[in-house]
């Protein structure tokens, strides 16, 4: 089994023992849990496969820059050599983003990455089940996973939804994408659940859009009505489940509506055409917008990561400032 660089250190979790599959924080993220310090977790998908090299290494740097800037700690998680890592150092960080055989591991997929020893960037599902098993309590993604367009004929839903009906951590992210069913998601949501409240908007977030056109029931205007929303699920108790901050990109970034719809009915319609089905169709559907849209599409990502980044952070402070 690889060791542990220096500034790792396996981390004691009572029931889960020492033994060669227990995750590892970061010395950083190990101090601030300790000192009751905010701590965001940030997923690694988006690094090694959300955007092309070398502009990935740049923007994740980017995004633990922005957590830091508000006063909190980034913990980008990843797993290496099949350990699970909670807080990345700089030499990992640009390992996940520049090895073309990191794999992409979502929830189910952990516990054969971490038997066989492979590497891998996690995914939202795989994110928050281990930032929810190291103590996090706020994680920072862009787009949650969803119920799939066609969703009556094959039963296509992402595992991010039901892993977050059974995770409390607090989820900051710009709704889902907009390829897939988003009144069906939020169906989906509300029969595991799972909370939804948009930040500043009456409106579920179109991830490239500022709105879905789909209306949410709870607003919330500041991270401290998101850590009272917080504290008031903790004191109610039952069963765990994330809550959802839908936190939407700042109109002048969003992509051109017009231009989106055009687009992805195009999109929809080659994808028909060429017989594109089951795990194929995510990717095939925002390889086209990105084609489409002359890389619009992957700006107004980025727009709506840092967004949400950034909020995560606030709350995350607000948080630990009302413990």
């Amino acid at each position: 089994m690889p060791q542990n660089p220096p500034d790792q250190r396996p981390a004691p979790r009572g029931n889960l023992g020492s033994n060669a599959y227990e995750f590892v924080l970061s010395a950083e993220v190990r101090d601030a849990l300790s000192a009751g310090l905010p701590v965001v977790a940030l997923e690694s998908t988006i690094i090694a496969h959300g955007l092309p090299r070398p502009r990935n290494l740049s923007v994740a740097r980017e995004l633990e820059g922005l957590v830091r800037s508000v006063g909190a700690v980034p913990a980008t998680i990843a797993v290496l050599d099949g350990r699970a890592h909670v807080g990345l150092g700089a030499v990992q960080l640009e390992r996940v983003a520049g090895d073309p055989a990191v794999r992409k591991l979502g929830h189910r997929d952990l516990a054969p990455a971490l038997a066989a020893g492979a590497s891998g960037a996690t995914t939202v599902s795989a994110t928050a089940f281990l930032a929810g098993r190291a103590g996090l309590g706020v994680f920072a993604t862009g787009g949650l996973g969803g119920v799939h367009r066609g969703w009556a004929e094959n039963q296509d839903e992402s595992a991010d939804l039901r892993l977050l009906a059974h995770t409390g951590i607090t989820v900051v992210c710009a709704g889902v994408k907009s390829i897939l069913d988003v009144p069906a998601t939020l169906q989906r949501l509300e029969t595991l659940g799972v909370c939804v409240v948009g930040y500043g908007t009456g409106h579920f977030p179109g991830f490239y859009l500022s709105s879905s056109g789909e209306p949410v029931d709870w607003t919330v205007r500041s991270p401290e009505e998101v850590v009272e929303v917080i504290r008031a699920k903790e004191a109610l108790g039952g069963p765990p489940a994330a809550l959802i901050v839908a936190n939407p990109v700042a109109a002048q970034d969003q992509l051109d509506p017009a231009l989106h719809d055009r687009v992805l009915a195009e999109a929809l319609d080659t994808c028909r055409e060429r017989g594109v089905s089951g795990q194929g169709v995510t990717p095939f559907l925002l390889d086209q917008l990105m084609r489409r849209t002359g890389g619009a599409s992957l700006e107004a990502n980025l727009a709506a990561v840092r967004g949400n980044v950034t909020l995560a952070a606030r709350i995350a402070v607000a948080a630990a400032g009302a413990r």
